[in-house]
């Protein structure tokens, strides 16, 4: 049986795995789905079209599911996904998804979200990140596995976070930030690569060398973007890292970070 405090609103509809916890004065709505071992501290607020994966613990305070802030939503059934042993900390908000941005918020699996963080409608989150307090995401953000976010930091709406990516704290990102890269400022820039994360990933010298060689010629090197990415291209690289980062920056609509 569930450990529901006799002070907690379950309303019916709610699927509840049979060891969630679920403290005092929460909150949780008729179509949340919440799986096994699943704990909501006391407070805690999770509505709308939810899921919430194994082990996810929800601090208080934090608002799940609730609408988008966006103007033109007007009671869409759109969803968000939370995916399994994720800790939410107190005061994040996390809004379900709009029929425009596909209609699904999603957060993947083993990330740390610190209290404060807002992420807006339609952002889509990958697995093993880090985001620190105070952290606001514009609708339609996209994070890769494994990036760290600073605390303070904004992130515009429909802007990309690559795997692997650093950002300093207090910086601010209205362009992508290519995969691997360390980035600082009130306009993020990139600053090298994340030697640091990608040694604790598990990256051999070798792939490092790659990538810190790619970044060389994209940004240190003077060349056009189009002749740096044909001379990468030419390269014969061993490691699929490289292949990444080139599509990632090929793909871009808003332009990255240099």
């Amino acid at each position: 049986m569930p450990r529901i405090h006799p002070s907690a609103v379950v309303e019916p509809g709610a699927r509840i795995a049979d060891d969630v916890v679920i403290g005092a004065f929460s909150v949780v709505g008729p179509d949340v789905e919440l799986a096994a071992g699943v704990e909501l501290r006391p407070h805690a607020h999770v509505r709308g079209r939810t899921a919430v994966g194994e082990g996810t613990r929800i601090f208080p305070f934090a608002v799940i599911g609730e609408e988008p802030q966006d103007k033109s939503f007007s009671g869409e059934t759109t969803r968000l996904v939370i995916g399994r042993d994720n800790v939410i900390r107190e005061h994040v908000t996390i809004h379900i998804g709009t029929q425009k941005g596909g209609g699904c918020t999603r957060i993947g699996d083993d990330n740390f979200i610190m209290n404060g963080v807002h992420l807006g409608h339609d952002t889509q989150i990958g697995s093993h990140c880090i985001i620190a307090s105070y952290c606001a995401f514009g609708g339609h953000a996209v994070v890769e596995d494994y990036a760290v976010i600073g605390g303070l930091s904004g992130v515009h709406q429909f802007t990309r976070i690559g795997e692997s990516v650093m950002v300093a704290a207090a910086s601010a990102l209205s362009k992508d930030a290519p995969p691997f890269a360390l980035v600082a400022g009130r306009r993020a820039r990139v600053c090298g690569i994340n030697a640091v994360g990608l040694r604790r990933r598990g990256f051999s010298a070798e792939v490092r060398a790659e990538i810190k060689h790619a970044f060389h010629i994209l940004f240190s090197s003077k060349l056009r973007l189009g002749p740096a990415l044909e001379r990468l291209r030419a390269e014969h690289f061993e490691h699929p890292e490289v292949g990444r980062l080139l599509r990632f920056i090929e793909d871009s609509k808003r332009g990255f970070c240099r």
